[in-house]
């Protein structure tokens, strides 16, 4: 576990009910292996590490503030033990609370093209490890506008970091293609299921992805064929005609409604897209399962 005295299963329903957790970096973590997590993180190491992040990596040996998106898998491998650090754990939802959180969370500190690792000086460090101090005294208080408190603790730390110079030990890293494939994949993923049409498939073409990736969308093309055999485009159709036959499976919505839900601007053209990958018209696969 990352933090002091607390068990995972308690740390994880704590950080579900409140939206956040904060806590002190326990000298004998471990490392975290290469995934996706369900939350964005904060954290402030002083520690020897390599990030690996993406398609980069990143050799830290100093006080180091790490920024995760929930939408980018990343591992750490630890070289050298934290002596001293802090985490902040937060949900997208919790942050939205306030209108001011979109574009932070699309600054270059969370996005993909941008960078996650800002090496910390002394008197940054010390700023920054007050400013997480005050975050676990009010969590723990009972103050009855904590939440709004941590949030505005939160913005400090990342208006803070924006301001500083980003870390310069990064590096491509020699399976680069494997990793952004593997982001690439997470993301569509992380589209589905369709819960509502109000709403509907945001990403829906390899341009999509590219732009909300930060990556041309010739090297998204070739490392994903690459990696897997099958070009981004497959990927999607195949990830959309899968959930189009769930819908039709599984909900009362109109084929209209679906459609919109997936992305077409118009019923006829879903019709299309679906006959031409399946073989079949949309209402002969709900009529089927009736």
């Amino acid at each position: 576990m990352d933090n002091k005295g607390v068990s995972l299963s308690d740390f994880n329903t704590d950080l579900k009910l409140k939206g956040f957790k904060v806590y002190e970096v326990d000298s004998k973590a471990s490392g975290h292996n290469y995934s996706r997590k369900d939350f964005y993180k904060i954290s402030l190491t002083s520690g020897k590490y390599t990030f690996h992040y993406a398609d980069r990596s990143f050799e830290t040996d100093e006080p180091i503030l790490f920024f995760a998106n929930p939408h980018i898998p990343y591992s750490c491998e630890i070289v050298k033990p934290t002596i001293d650090g802090y985490a902040c754990l937060f949900t997208e939802d919790f942050l939205k609370l306030s209108d001011r959180s979109e574009s932070l969370l699309q600054s270059p500190l969370f996005k993909i093209g941008g960078t996650p690792i800002l090496n910390l000086g002394k008197e940054q460090k010390e700023s920054i490890c007050a400013i997480f101090q005050k975050m676990i005294a009010d969590q723990d208080s009972n103050y009855v506008f904590k939440d709004e408190l941590i949030r505005n603790y939160i913005y400090l730390i990342i208006h803070e970091a924006l301001k500083m110079q980003p870390s310069e030990n990064l590096s491509k890293h020699s399976n680069a293609a494997e990793r952004i494939t593997s982001v690439f994949l997470e993301l569509l993923e992380r589209q589905f299921p369709i819960e509502s049409v109000e709403h509907p498939l945001e990403l829906k073409t390899a341009q999509d992805f590219a732009k909300n990736l930060s990556v041309h969308i010739n090297y998204l093309n070739s490392s994903v064929k690459e990696v897997t055999g099958k070009p981004t485009t497959s990927h999607i159709a195949e990830r959309i005609i899968s959930e189009a036959k769930a819908l039709l499976q599984h909900t009362d919505w109109n084929i209209a409604e679906i459609a919109y839900a997936l992305g077409f601007e118009y019923p006829t053209y879903f019709n299309n897209f679906f006959k031409k990958k399946t073989g079949h018209i949309p209402k002969s696969v709900r009529a089927a399962h009736l």
